[in-house]
């Protein structure tokens, strides 16, 4: 099933994510991940910890999370958090002073749910395994970007684009487009 609305997509997004934390073992949460100077566990608090920052934007205040002293409770809270808020948006508006005013759902979708689904290549990497975003997904997300090239590469949220072969999958492309090297081996 395909999902349908913010709601829908952050469970089948965050689903996939929480599989991986949960599969991890403590030793994992040491390990190298794509995103220069990231180990796995800096990509669980990134999006566990800026996440709730610009919920504040909406006027909701989620207490912090201690991700380091245990990522996978962490984790689940927060995803339980956020779907709370998707599951009841309450008519609340997302105020930011880069995005403008949004539906708080919107906003969640747009910034924070991609965000998930994207950094699941990094963890998935990190823990040793090979990850499918889905190649059609990849292929929309890589075209909806490309317009916007310069302004994502100027805000220091993706690195230089990296060259991928001509037979490259839409995923390859995509995680090359924002930066990653997408033949990157996990060591350690």
């Amino acid at each position: 099933m395909t999902p349908r609305g913010p709601a829908q997509q952050h469970a089948h997004d965050a689903g996939r994510f929480t599989e991986l934390v949960e599969s991890a073992s403590a030793d994992d949460w040491a390990r190298p991940s794509p995103v220069a100077g990231w180990t796995a566990l800096d990509v669980v608090k990134h999006l566990a910890e800026w996440s709730r920052g610009f919920l504040t934007g909406a006027g909701i205040e989620l207490p912090a999370l201690d991700v380091e002293a245990d990522p996978v409770a962490a984790w689940k809270q927060h995803v339980t958090d956020i779907q709370a808020i998707l599951n009841d948006p309450a008519g609340r508006v997302l105020s930011n002073p880069h995005t403008g005013d949004k539906p708080v759902d919107e906003a969640i979708d747009q910034f924070y749910t991609g965000d998930v689904w994207m950094h699941t290549w990094d963890l998935a990497k990190a823990l040793g395994r090979e990850p499918d975003l889905g190649q059609e997904r990849c292929r929309a997300a890589l075209e909806a970007m490309k317009p916007m090239e310069q302004m994502l590469r100027d805000s220091g949220q993706f690195g230089s684009a990296v060259p991928t072969a001509d037979e490259a999958s839409a995923q390859d492309e995509l995680m090359a487009f924002i930066g990653r090297d997408p033949a990157w081996p996990a060591t350690g």
